[in-house]
């Protein structure tokens, strides 16, 4: 019995070894200085032809800040095509004075960024494009990373993501800055660091590129609560792996009012968590079959839970692996947790200093095991109300915190 239990505590260790480990790999590559390579010339003399997507579902108070921030990236406003998906407010009304394409969308059944893009890439299918851009109604970009996303697109003839960022509110709550700091630990440090050693980045549903050519290859009407993980997953095991661009930028707001706050949060993280545990194995076999390691690095990617998750999973392994010390002598595992989470602490601790110091005091990541208490009770949901349904997360006035 002795021998069966060891053997169950040291797997449970290794399981909790390997997404410390993965996250530390790819926060340290973001970082530790290597020799610059020279970039690939444009092969192109002009940004291919393309259109710009922004599915819209009541998105009134924050569609026109976004829209002119799109229209000084494109060639004119009509290469940008709102859908405005089920909506009940102004949203189609305040696009159409902006010059831009609008298509309304009604089909209270299928709800969802899926269903939405479906439809308007159908539309877009009787003049197809070179390439099809995606940002959401609630974003804004910074200069040139149209131009950027549409030619890595184009010359790759690959999907393309940009860094997505998220922006403190203008009144922030210490929960505010540690999402933030997550956020762009999990998009921007992580995803720099897969780039830099080669690999596939994840899509993250906005800020994103791809060629016509492979819009087609996989579907797209879909209630998804994370479209956009199970699109990147999708398209890499068609054998068109996205690609990051850390050039082009896109930015939202976090949500200020709590409960718009908790739906986001709940509908991404729910939406993790069910993509890690349908997709991993799924990964791993095609890794396997189709004999590719780009597909093993993804399954690996995926694999790591939200941070505030797999910190809260890696607590609850040491009290375990400690309990198999104290109680029969196994203390292998107690010290393998421990190094898995000392890589965490540095993984975290090496992306703020790097990319997120000036922003983000040092202080602030005191605030952190208040959000991991804030984040117990959507994970006690996960396991008893668990989130199946897309819901948009409601919107506020566009305020940044620089104002």
């Amino acid at each position: 019995m002795e021998f069966y239990i060891e053997v169950i505590v040291y797997t449970l260790a290794l399981l909790l070894f390997i997404p410390g480990f993965v996250l530390f790999l790819e926060c340290s590559m973001a970082v530790v200085p290597l020799p610059s390579i020279p970039e690939q010339p444009d092969i192109s003399s002009s940004i291919p032809p393309l259109n710009v997507l922004v599915p819209a579902h009541n998105e009134a108070l924050v569609i026109a800040a976004t829209l002119k921030s799109l229209i000084e990236e494109v060639p004119s406003p009509e290469s940008i095509v709102v859908i405005a998906d089920n909506c009940t407010d102004e949203t189609a009304t305040i696009a159409q004075k902006f010059g831009v394409k609008v298509i309304e969308r009604t089909d209270p059944q299928n709800r969802g960024k899926g269903y939405a893009l479906d439809f308007g890439l159908r539309f877009l299918s009787l003049n197809p494009p070179e390439v099809v851009i995606i940002v959401d109604a609630d974003c804004n970009l910074e200069k040139g990373t149209i131009e950027q996303l549409a030619r890595m697109a184009y010359e790759r003839q690959k999907p393309v993501q940009a860094t997505y960022i998220m922006e403190k509110p203008s009144n922030p709550k210490p929960q505010d800055i540690v999402s933030t700091l997550a956020f762009l630990i999990k998009n921007q440090v992580r995803s720099s660091g897969l780039a830099r050693m080669g690999l596939p980045s994840l899509l993250v549903g906005t800020g994103m590129a791809f060629p016509w050519a492979v819009i087609e290859k996989v579907e797209w009407a879909s209630g998804n609560l994370v479209e956009d993980m199970q699109l990147g997953i999708d398209l890499a095991l068609a054998g068109y792996s996205p690609l990051f661009c850390p050039k082009a930028k896109v930015i939202g707001i976090l949500p200020q009012q709590k409960q718009a706050a908790t739906t986001q949060r709940t509908r991404w993280e729910h939406g993790h968590v069910q993509t890690l545990v349908t997709q991993v194995p799924r990964l791993l076999k095609a890794a396997l079959v189709q004999k590719r390691f780009e597909l093993l690095t993804l399954a690996l990617e995926i694999g790591v839970p939200p941070l505030s998750l797999l910190v809260i999973i890696l607590s609850l392994g040491l009290m375990v692996t400690a309990a198999s010390g104290v109680l029969m002598g196994i203390w292998g595992p107690f010290w393998i947790v421990c190094l898995s989470g000392l890589l965490i602490f540095l993984a975290i601790g090496t992306g703020w200093f790097k990319f997120a110091r000036k922003d983000i005091p040092a202080t602030a990541l005191l605030s952190i095991p208040l959000y991991l208490l804030w984040k117990i009770p959507l994970y006690i949901a996960l396991l008893f109300n668990r989130e199946t349904k897309w819901v948009r997360t409601e919107r506020e006035p566009v305020i940044s915190s620089e104002n």
